[in-house]
């Protein structure tokens, strides 16, 4: 599967911030021979259960004390983790065989046991905000064949599975049955396989691992390791350069060209998975934040029409929004997924900015003076998430919606809008596959399936989730691409979403350490190394 691409760049000092910098880095350790390191996180773990809410933050954490049977390498491709190898027994049975002698936290071996035990949890979770089980719901059948080898039944022909198994971590099953949130939270049901050990964990302010000196992989190179959330850009950026941390996630634009020239400062980038886009409220006839021009409830809801949604997307001048709002770090998009990644369509291109065509739509559609729109997105997840808002919201204001902008902590926002209390509401997601996407974004809602888990907007069309059935039921890895890629020109011919940019990711380091960046946006400790 191939990758957006990477770059790395290191950047010389800048003389006005030289000064600065020498008096607060001047004096550190040499990374080569430390012993801790401290990251600032650009957003809060909400728990330390691995199957209780599928967010970016939660799952990249999870990976420092859990494995999962398939990995993903920096560039996207599947590696084996506690899978040595998997293989296909018959169209509807998948094979995995277990690394031998893996041991947990509490010393315990991992076994088959383990494993189906974690597979059948995420079922079992009541009220989870982001549920796993669209990776789990395709199993219909577990078998322990022996101690280290684990067979899985799909009801169909189901080629994604490997990767699917890629975003569900293994834990104990003695530690983790019938454990709630809390017991994760407290470190008693937190046991995992993975390269470090939880020592503490406070919600939202920090977090505290240490290495697992029986960890199976690479031996990570720092004992401990310490985590402080750190959402708003300024102070983040304010404890590197005080030393206060050693690496920062998610540098703010705004402060890229003084780190550029700063000596005491590495600068690591790479083209990412994660495509920002707007859901549209689709299945109600009066939508909450949808009103006529004096601001009373319309009627009936013009995001239902396909020509409302087109206008939209033509009034959005996504180039300006990439070069301005967000600095550069970003691209343009027409596809869900970024370029690169498994079923991206290059066919699709992106949307011209065309504000006559939007108001010619709107006209068409019954709007000629427009109507009222509230925008709601996250104020603290995407780079220049609010201001991205707020940019939307001005153009269309220059087609005749009259827009109004709400953007909330994140910790507020994904909770309402999963509830669909949105009309229109922004949202950022990633993977390694176009079928995997859509079937979580724009699938038709279906508890039972795990279908469209974060379909906010409640989109359906029976086309595109047949055309994702299709994809995800092909073996053949050439069929199941070609599929996914039909079924993503439906959905945006359908304009099922409005597709806005895909992020480039920074991270800022301390001189003297050395990270490659990820197409997945984590930040992982042990993928971090003194340079040499």
């Amino acid at each position: 599967m191939a990758s957006a691409a990477k770059f790395r760049r290191s950047f010389p000092l800048a003389a006005g911030a030289a000064a600065l910098a020498v008096a607060l880095l001047g004096s550190a350790t040499p990374f080569a021979r430390a012993a801790e390191l401290k990251i600032g996180l650009s957003s809060e773990v909400t728990t330390l259960d691995p199957h209780f809410f599928a967010t970016g933050p939660n799952i990249a954490f999870h990976h420092h004390l859990y494995d999962s049977l398939v990995d993903v390498d920096p560039e996207g491709r599947l590696i084996p983790a506690l899978a040595e190898s998997w293989k296909t027994v018959d169209e509807t049975t998948w094979e995995f065989k277990l690394r031998r002698g893996v041991r947990f936290h509490d010393g315990s071996e991992l076994t088959a046991e383990d494993v189906l035990f974690s597979l059948e949890r995420p079922a079992q979770i009541a009220n989870s905000p982001g549920p796993f089980i669209s990776y789990t719901r395709p199993i219909v059948a577990r078998q322990a064949v022996d101690r280290y080898t684990v067979r899985l039944k799909t009801a169909g022909a189901y080629g994604a599975l490997p990767l699917d198994l890629s975003s569900v971590f293994i834990v104990s099953k003695k530690a983790a049955a019938n454990a709630a949130q809390d017991r994760f939270n407290s470190g008693a049901a937190a046991v995992g396989t993975g390269p470090f050990k939880l020592v503490g964990f406070r919600k939202g302010e920090s977090i505290e691992i240490a290495r697992n000196d029986a960890y199976w992989g690479p031996r990570p190179e720092w004992d401990t390791v310490r985590f402080k959330v750190l959402a708003s850009d300024a102070p983040r950026l304010a404890a590197l350069l005080a030393g206060d941390v050693d690496l920062i996630e998610a540098v703010p634009p705004a402060d890229l060209a003084r780190l550029k020239t700063n000596p005491k400062v590495t600068l690591a980038q790479h083209t990412t998975w994660r495509t920002l886009f707007w859901h549209l409220d689709q299945f109600r006839d009066n939508s909450p934040y949808v009103t006529d021009k004096a601001g009373k409830p319309l009627a009936k809801n013009p995001l239902k029409d396909v020509r409302v949604r087109r206008a939209i997307s033509k009034a959005i001048n996504r180039e300006a929004l990439v070069g301005r709002t967000l600095e550069g770090l970003a691209q343009p998009a027409s596809n869900l997924n970024s370029p690169g990644i498994f079923g991206y369509d290059a066919e699709l291109k992106v949307e011209a900015y065309d504000p006559e065509g939007a108001k010619k739509l709107l006209a068409e559609a019954g709007y000629p003076e427009g109507f009222g729109l509230t925008l709601h997105g996250p104020n603290n997840r995407y780079i220049n998430d609010e201001q991205v808002v707020q940019t939307v919201a001005q153009f269309l204001n220059r087609v005749g919606i009259r827009t109004r902008v709400e953007t909330q902590p994140l910790s507020v926002y994904f909770g309402k809008a999963r509830a669909s209390e949105y009309s229109m509401a922004l949202l950022g997601w990633g993977s390694l596959a176009s079928d995997f996407t859509l079937r979580s974004i724009v699938g038709t809602p279906d508890p039972d399936t795990g279908w469209g888990t974060w379909n906010w907007g409640r989109y359906s069309n029976p086309t595109v989730d047949k055309l994702v059935r299709q994809a995800l039921g092909s073996v053949d890895a050439a069929r199941r691409e070609d599929f996914a890629r039909q079924a993503v020109k439906a959905a945006m011919s359908d304009y099922a979403v409005i597709p806005s940019h895909h992020q480039i990711a920074t991270w800022a380091l301390r001189k003297g350490l050395d990270y490659g960046g990820r197409i997945d946006e984590f930040t992982y400790a042990h993928e971090v190394r003194s340079a040499k």
